[in-house]
């Protein structure tokens, strides 16, 4: 499933390119044939991303799209769509399209503000979110650190969990545990207030990296291919990382065997000697 990064920078394309353009808007996969209907023609004012929840405006009306495991949102040609394209916006040259979605609805403003409610704080909204989720000083949100605070859940739990941290996915979570020293079965409320900034600092600059870049690069300096003499990682998600993937390979620190283990049906990759319990 895309992680936060993905969905900001695919609102930021989507503003860049139709943001303030009237465009065609169909489906043709027809699953969304209604809908698009209503907003062909209408000029999109520009998308935003909330965690991994993209919002499409339309004045008063926005497309409210969750890509889920499998789903795809791609610039092309205005050519003759191909495949199951669930949804496509198009200026006449380009044309975006959106297929597989876990969903793409048809909401109203009231329902968009509903759902960013229900989210927890983003990362990549640090500074310029509403009040509840703003932290521009390298500090975890209020509300945030007062929820940590009283949950007996695990680390590695929380920053899953999209009403606590949103838009942080798997990849994000092994990261910034291993880079802060963090035993991934550590109680959230038995969390420092500086391990608590601390990881929200390193979500902001490694997720906001995420964006710029288009990949997941978490390793320092010193522990970078060419600063140590190894191969570049293969694999199909792309980036330099610690642990993501990498069980029962040597830690790029320490040299300690990279292990892995369920955790409500993710797996979950840690060192065992950079990140020793409690």
């Amino acid at each position: 499933m895309p992680e936060g990064h993905v969905i900001h920078r695919l609102a930021r394309d989507l503003t860049e390119r139709f943001g303030g353009v009237e465009v065609q808007v169909s489906s043709p996969q027809g699953r969304f044939a209604e809908e698009a209907a209503v907003l062909d023609g209408r000029v999109l004012e520009g998308a935003e991303a909330w965690g991994k929840h993209l919002f499409i405006g339309f004045g008063d009306l926005a497309v409210h799209i969750h890509l889920g495991l499998i789903g795809t949102f791609r610039f092309g040609p205005a050519d003759p769509p191909t495949g199951q394209v669930r949804l496509r916006l198009s200026d006449g040259e380009t044309a975006a399209d959106l297929r597989g979605p876990q969903w793409c609805r048809l909401v109203t403003e009231a329902d968009r503000e509903r759902t960013v409610a229900a989210l927890g704080a983003d990362p990549l909204r640090a500074g310029d979110g509403p009040a509840p989720l703003r932290a521009g000083d390298g500090t975890a949100p209020q509300r945030l650190r007062e929820r940590l605070a009283r949950t007996r859940r695990s680390v590695a739990s929380v920053l899953m969990d999209q009403s606590f941290y949103a838009g942080v996915g798997n990849i994000y979570r092994a990261e910034v545990l291993f880079r802060q020293g963090i035993d991934p079965a550590t109680p959230a409320s038995a969390l420092t207030p500086g391990q608590v900034d601390a990881i929200w600092e390193d979500l902001v600059e490694l997720m906001g990296y995420g964006v710029e870049a288009g990949r997941i690069d978490t390793v320092r300096p010193e522990h970078t291919p060419e600063a140590m003499g190894r191969p570049p990682r293969r694999d199909d998600h792309g980036g330099e990382v610690y642990v993501y993937r990498r069980e029962g390979l040597p830690c790029l620190v320490c040299g300690t065997p990279v292990r892995a283990r369920d955790l409500e049906g993710r797996t979950l990759f840690w060192c065992p000697t950079c990140q020793p319990p409690l």
